[in-house]
């Protein structure tokens, strides 16, 4: 997978985490539980800090973002998963935790299979061929 692809299948997943935080965002039963009220606000900023560089279409920057976001989206969808019931054993919730614990599961996919793949092997990361659209140097006849 291409750093391109790699963004826009991150960002696909970010619009189901984006789900997930506006419906926290607007249930009544975590108004009153600040730590609750963190995992919307994480969710938030996890998406905000990524989206400058897909506006700009900076595949490096984006993963790099995605990267270093990471531990605090860990961190936010293992406490959401584990403490939800707490609020509320509605199915609204459950599934909540379970889509926040799959776009981490994807995400932490999509930024490991980067990691693995050797540079020479990957399109460069602003997502284009080394030099699109150039001649061969070198034309078989």
């Amino acid at each position: 997978m291409s750093p391109q692809e790699a963004m826009e299948c991150i960002n696909t997943t970010l619009a189901h985490a984006w789900m997930v935080r506006n419906f926290l965002k607007h249930a009544e039963e975590v108004q009153d539980d600040e730590e609750m009220l963190e995992v919307h606000r994480m969710i938030f900023d996890y998406i905000r800090a990524v989206e400058p560089s897909y506006q700009r279409k900076d595949a490096r920057e984006y993963l790099r973002r995605a990267e270093g976001k990471l531990p605090k989206l860990r961190r936010t969808a293992e406490y959401f998963a584990r403490e939800h019931k707490r609020v509320s054993g509605h199915t609204n919730f459950e599934m909540a935790a379970v889509s926040l614990s799959g776009c981490l599961r994807q995400i932490e996919e999509v930024l490991a299979s980067q990691r693995k793949e050797p540079a020479s092997q990957r399109q460069n990361l602003a997502g284009s061929e080394t030099n699109p659209g150039a001649e061969d140097e070198n034309p078989k006849e």
